[in-house]
């Protein structure tokens, strides 16, 4: 049985094509796990691009589908997860979305669009608190972070990112204990640049 993805938002803003590339490959770090052999770490995950970046995902292959306002890459990810582009009409205008979705299960990808549609229409959709964290690692450069190893416990493992430890010097610390102080420090200086 394919269990349901939690869709996410991983990343604040439209991004731009080197963005939504370095978005593509934000778990090449990741451990060797089942989780990442099988696309699962991605699975879910969802960001808006401009016109010209669905446009040109458009072209690269014929897709695996299309129907209506979206359409999947011929090209899996991983097992069966693979990217869905979506043209949703919101607001009075066209905006574009990528995400991960998991072609065994059965309307997935439908589930994507209410979720993107339902999240985007509100009129000044706040950040969650996991939705800043996946900005704040999504726009930390691959240097600053990475995923905890064997030095952790094993319920520990998890995504880390470096921070200013002010005397202590750079502190490798796991995203999400972060207290609300760090992330609204580390917030306001993540420039919405994918690394």
């Amino acid at each position: 049985m394919i269990t349901p993805a939690s869709f996410r938002k991983i990343f604040q803003g439209v991004a731009t094509r080197r963005q939504m590339f370095h978005l593509f490959d934000r778990h090449a770090q990741a451990p060797m796990s089942k989780a990442r052999y099988t696309g699962r770490l991605y699975d879910g995950e969802w960001f808006e691009i401009g016109r010209a970046e669905y446009d040109y995902m458009f072209e690269i292959l014929p897709p695996l589908w299309m129907r209506g306002e979206m359409f999947a890459m011929r090209e899996f990810m991983s097992g069966s997860i693979t990217s869905v582009f979506l043209a949703l009409g919101m607001n009075r205008r066209i905006r574009y979305f990528h995400g991960y979705c998991d072609m065994l299960a059965k309307g997935s990808a439908e589930r994507l669009r209410d979720i993107i549609l339902a999240r985007e229409r509100q009129p000044e959709p706040a950040m969650t608190r996991a939705e800043q964290l996946d900005h704040i690692w999504s726009t930390t450069p691959a240097d600053y972070r990475g995923y905890a190893g064997e030095g952790w416990l094993e319920q520990h493992r998890d995504k880390t990112i470096l921070i200013n430890g002010g005397a202590q010097g750079a502190v490798l610390t796991l995203l999400e204990d972060l207290s609300p102080q760090q992330l609204q420090r580390l917030a306001s200086l993540a420039e919405p640049v994918a690394a």
